[in-house]
């Protein structure tokens, strides 16, 4: 029978917050999500599950496996074109779940699902994946935020593919920047905030020489933001002020894959 689709999933580029609720409490995130970024799945009737992927790597069989026994009824043969590597921090993992789950399974079941298949999850399965405070490691939705900015992104890799560690809670309280992001702003604020989570981030997890806040600083950027358990790295600016010569910098300087984007904003 011939493949349904093509159906888009949304992504993720990174967080503009993550870490603990107190020393000791969850771990929480606000995703920060690109316009117009999206994988591409083509799914066909089959007996069983199965995914197969164009270019990157496919969903690791036994991770398919415990989603399809979490979800319930769900077969069919998936095929998907990532946008981004796995293991970079963009979702691609929530994504291609997501994709083989298909249409008519309500978010907290999606969720419940990707937390049984890998042990963590990106909010993806919601329609406004960044308004929502995100418990990761418990699929949750901790509390509603205000719209994220509109934003205009330089973007990229540094550093190796680090896939999440289900058990991995090493992260800096970030209470109060919850708490300020909670109370709104303009981008100048968000972008102030993203920019904090990512230093006691990498002040706390590495990796060591992380050159993004120096090119931050050094092209007029507003702030950047980071994958906190990933590669993906990204210079905020304002709508219409990235310089010219951003994209050569940030090649200079180590990163790959260096594109622009635009946040899903207001």
């Amino acid at each position: 029978m011939r493949a349904e689709g093509p159906t888009f999933l949304p992504c993720h580029f990174g967080e503009w917050l993550q870490g603990r609720l107190g020393q000791q409490g969850p771990l929480a995130l606000v995703t920060l999500v690109p316009r117009g970024v999206a994988l591409t799945a083509w799914r066909s009737p089959a007996r069983g599950l199965a995914c197969h992927a164009i270019g990157h790597g496919a969903l690791p069989p036994a991770g398919l496996a415990r989603f399809g026994r979490a979800l319930g009824p769900v077969q069919g043969r998936t095929l998907l074109r990532l946008p981004y590597p796995p293991g970079m921090g963009t979702g691609m993992s929530t994504a291609g779940l997501l994709a083989v789950a298909g249409a008519g399974f309500a978010p907290e079941a999606l969720a419940r699902a990707c937390i049984a298949a890998e042990g963590a999850s990106d909010p993806l399965m919601y329609p406004a994946p960044a308004q929502l405070l995100w418990a990761p490691r418990m699929g949750q939705v901790l509390g509603v935020l205000p719209p994220q900015p509109r934003a205009h992104l330089l973007a990229g890799f540094w550093g190796p593919p680090r896939p999440t560690r289900p058990d991995d809670q090493d992260y800096d309280d970030i209470s109060d920047l919850v708490m300020a992001w909670q109370a709104g702003g303009d981008l100048a604020h968000c972008a102030a905030l993203a920019s904090e989570s990512a230093r006691r981030c990498l002040a706390r997890r590495g990796p060591l020489g992380d050159p993004t806040e120096a090119l931050a600083c050094d092209l007029g950027a507003l702030g950047f933001a980071i994958s906190h358990s990933g590669a993906a790295r990204a210079l905020i600016f304002a709508p219409g002020k990235v310089p010219t010569q951003a994209v050569a910098r940030l090649r200079e300087a180590g990163l790959r894959g260096v594109h622009r984007l635009v946040t899903c904003g207001a």
